[in-house]
């Protein structure tokens, strides 16, 4: 008995430095060697100042910007600034979710003065599962091109192109979909309108 107890702990301790210590500390040092940008978040700056990472959504107001998706997890900031990921799980016959939904499809026609029964992206209205996606369709963004040019005083031509340089193709070729990063579209969309 005393024998079978000794090989336990041993084992337990063997597999928990191995498992627990070596391994991750392995991994962290082959992922800083060779992807040290994705490793440390894809962390996005400007002027040496930390603007966010383009993996995690971040709320942008106002009709001067992009908006991402809905987030049922507020966009994952707190007051104590740790992100946090969520859905909301109202499922498909939720009266929360209807009403959800036509609240921000309304907010959305709204914002664009677009008729009651006019179409909207459904990405611009349902909340991604994790609550913190950072993208929207192609259609979403060129859904809201006249908004932020209107807002910025550009062109409805530059800020397409914009749109259209930052469309992203589906990883690999064909998985998943074409995708539009919202916040460094945002940041770009910054700089042009610097430059002009």
């Amino acid at each position: 008995m005393i024998k079978l107890l000794t090989q336990s702990i041993r084992q337990t301790i063997v597999w928990t430095v191995f498992t627990g210590l070596l391994y991750p500390l392995v991994i962290t040092v082959i992922a800083q060697l060779a992807f040290p940008r994705q490793a440390n978040g894809s962390l996005l700056q400007r002027d040496g100042k930390l603007v966010g990472s383009e993996l995690i959504a971040q709320q942008f107001q106002g009709p001067t910007y992009f908006w991402p998706r809905p987030s049922a997890a507020g966009y994952g900031t707190g007051a104590s600034g740790i992100a946090g990921s969520s859905g909301s799980n109202l499922g498909p016959t939720s009266a929360q979710l209807q009403t959800n939904v036509r609240a921000n499809a309304k907010a959305l026609r709204d914002a664009h003065k677009l008729p009651a029964d006019a179409p909207v992206p459904a990405d611009l209205v349902y909340a991604s599962a994790s609550g913190l996606d950072p993208h929207i369709s192609p259609e979403a963004a060129r859904f809201q091109i006249s908004r932020v040019a209107a807002a910025r005083g550009m062109s409805g031509e530059a800020v397409t192109k914009l749109v259209e340089k930052f469309i992203e193709p589906p990883q690999w070729g064909f998985l998943g979909e074409a995708r539009v990063n919202v916040l460094r579209l945002n940041l770009a969309l910054d700089e042009a309108d610097i430059k002009k």
